[in-house]
């Protein structure tokens, strides 16, 4: 009896010690460059360069490649890159995904409640949010470095917040790669749902697969298939949400855990194996879906910047851009 070549990847990839990657290597690269391919012409210049688009690429693949660091490190990390979703809109009978609480404590206490926790149910809406908040930070700097330095007065001062901004610059792109990766884990619809790697114990009156074919789908099918300008064919036009961060994750999150199940439908037809077109079609799209929301993303965190305050003692960016402000102390420190 032939065994239909999906299946066996999955049989193969379940021996391996190895942990399934999100998009797998090619994926996440994909997210990444995209994205950056696409940014608008807001952000500072030196994100808009085919050497920031490259490193972004190599870097988003950074979460995954820790994997196996050791039993600390992964025990923590791992759940960051999934949130188990079921059919009625829970992740686990606990907490909604559009009714998140505001923190990572909380939404724990409220998985306890139900006799779940986050390390079983995983916190990828958490990790999105803490790296955008992160880039807002790194851009903010960027941004008081960038407009006090050519009004030091003071020589040492100013070689000094150059080199900072320089260090900035390569801070930012990390902090992209990371948000790259777990925004590409999030439109990975198998990362958005309980029924994770096959239908699993759950009622299955379509007769899904109950196969591992989580590893093979992201990784073989769509190395093999799925090609970046194809996926920038794909990205939608920028939108701003107008909304707090946590909405607008939420919402994303959504549409890629509302395509699980025609994901196992396009599985039952055949639509994975070798290069059939329908299957490529929906790997693209969704790679596209992540390239597109990093995008937007990247944009939006650039914008909110301007608005907080960095350092300590604390001081405005709207100050520092308008002048009214001295940014050195809070960012070097009082001697």
């Amino acid at each position: 009896m032939k065994i239909r070549a999906l299946h066996l990847a999955a049989l193969l990839l379940a021996a391996a010690p190895a942990p399934a990657l999100a998009w797998g290597n090619m994926g996440h690269r994909m997210v990444g460059q995209a994205a950056m391919e696409g940014l608008p012409a807001a952000v500072p210049a030196f994100l808009r360069t085919p050497a920031a688009a490259a490193a972004v690429g190599e870097l988003s693949r950074e979460p995954d490649r820790s994997k196996g660091s050791g039993k600390v490190h992964d025990s923590n990390r791992d759940p960051g890159h999934f949130v188990d979703l079921e059919d009625d809109g829970r992740i686990l009978g606990g907490p909604r995904l559009d009714a998140l609480p505001p923190t990572r404590a909380e939404y724990e206490a409220a998985l306890r409640a139900v006799g779940q926790d986050s390390w079983k149910g995983g916190y990828l809406p958490y990790s999105i949010v803490d790296q955008y908040q992160q880039l807002t930070t790194d851009f903010a700097y960027w941004r008081v470095e960038m407009a006090a330095e050519p009004r030091q007065k003071d020589k040492a001062r100013r070689a000094w917040m150059h080199a900072d901004r320089v260090r900035r610059e390569q801070q930012v792109l990390s902090t992209i790669g990371y948000l790259s990766h777990f925004v590409g884990d999030g439109s990975q619809p198998l990362h958005i749902s309980a029924h994770y790697n096959g239908w699993g114990d759950y009622p299955n009156p379509n007769g899904y697969t109950t196969a591992k074919v989580h590893g093979p789908f992201e990784e073989a099918f769509v190395g093999a298939n799925v090609r970046e300008p194809a996926v920038r064919a794909q990205m939608t036009p920028f939108k701003s949400c107008g909304c707090a961060i946590e909405k607008r994750v939420a919402d994303y999150l959504a549409v890629a855990g509302a395509q699980a199940e025609p994901f196992y439908q396009l599985e039952k037809a055949g639509g994975f194996l070798g290069a059939d077109p329908k299957g490529i079609a929906f790997a693209t799209v969704r790679v596209a879906a992540g390239a597109s929301e990093l995008r937007d993303l990247v944009a939006e965190a650039w914008t909110a910047s301007a608005g907080v305050k960095i350092g300590w003692p604390a001081v405005s960016v709207a100050d520092v851009l308008a002048g009214k402000a001295d940014p050195y102390e809070a960012l070097y420190g009082r001697n």
